[in-house]
């Protein structure tokens, strides 16, 4: 017997009570490989998206979230993993980006001409193995905007595996990377690696980009790597508590995406994004308010004023 539209909104109406809704929210399978995934990788986005937006890099992680997706469908076209293709495409062109616009241990201004070169590349090689997996094409498509509802217990056990060695390699990095990021001069100047660092980083963030497109799409890679980062550096200047900050909101804006997904019509990607830009331009306004707040402050002690 099919069940009536009605009850069955009845049923996905989210209840006052936290402990029901949550029971609901994890009552099927698929939901919970969702929150699993999302988990995963917002855990790995948080910190990755920080060093990334400090060091300047965060058109980068888009790129490479594009040469992701053509390496994905290089992936189907051949009758692999897609995985295997993110992860390949987005080394070598993290590698080829450094090796092109890599100045000093970071990216230079030739850079962005790397950057769009690899990228519109990439785009052309996605378009031409999408028109020879013209039979798979719908496999394809699904990392423009991700599959999060479609997690399978293996792609939970790949994210959490990628991930957690993701967060090992930056817990080994986090110190000369954050030093190398502030000041590469002096950095070098003490004999901290500036370049090996740079390219440990650029491997890192395909790692990462690679993890987040299978969740949250190529177009949307930024709700996750991005967003929560700046609203993090928009709240506050300590690396340790911005790190904590960037986490922590990659976790609610994924959380709270899946869960509004959940109870509604709109599309998870939407959501996610929604939430991590209402919450960017909340901490831009506090920023502004607080920096207004205090400028008669500053005027009078400028002009000698007591």
């Amino acid at each position: 017997m099919t069940m009536p539209t009605s009850a069955l909104t009845l049923l996905l109406q989210p209840s006052w009570n936290p402990v029901e809704t949550l029971r609901m929210l994890l009552s099927y399978h698929f939901m919970q490989n969702a929150f699993l995934a999302g988990t995963f990788i917002a855990l790995l986005a948080g910190p990755v998206g920080y060093f990334m937006v400090l060091r300047g890099q965060s058109f980068l992680g888009h790129a490479l979230a594009h040469v992701g997706f053509a390496g994905a469908a290089g992936a189907v076209w051949l009758g692999i993993s897609p995985v295997v293709g993110l992860l390949v495409f987005g080394a070598l062109a993290a590698l080829g980006i450094g090796a092109l616009g890599e100045r000093g241990g970071r990216l230079s201004v030739e850079s962005d001409i790397a950057i769009g070169t690899v990228l519109v590349f990439s785009l052309s090689l996605g378009l031409l193995f999408i028109r020879l997996a013209s039979s798979y094409a719908a496999n394809i498509y699904a990392f423009l905007f991700g599959t999060v509802l479609g997690i399978r217990d293996r792609d939970v056990v790949v994210i959490a595996v990628m991930a957690a060695l993701g967060l090992l390699v930056l817990a080994v990095i986090a110190r000369p990377l954050l030093f190398v990021s502030v000041d590469p001069e002096v950095a070098a100047a003490r004999g901290v690696p500036v370049r090996l660092l740079a390219y440990a980083f650029l491997l890192l963030l395909a790692l990462s980009v690679a993890v987040a497109v299978q969740v949250i799409g190529v177009l949307l890679i930024f709700a996750l790597l991005v967003t929560p980062a700046a609203t993090a550096q928009q709240l506050t200047t300590r690396p340790a508590l911005g790190i904590v900050l960037s986490t922590s909101l990659a976790l609610i804006v994924i959380w709270l995406g899946l869960s509004v997904a959940y109870f509604t019509d709109y599309p998870v990607g939407f959501v996610v994004t929604t939430i991590a830009f209402v919450f960017f331009l909340l901490a831009r306004a506090r920023r502004g308010w607080r920096a207004n707040a205090w400028r008669p402050a500053r005027i009078a002690r400028a002009g000698g004023v007591r």
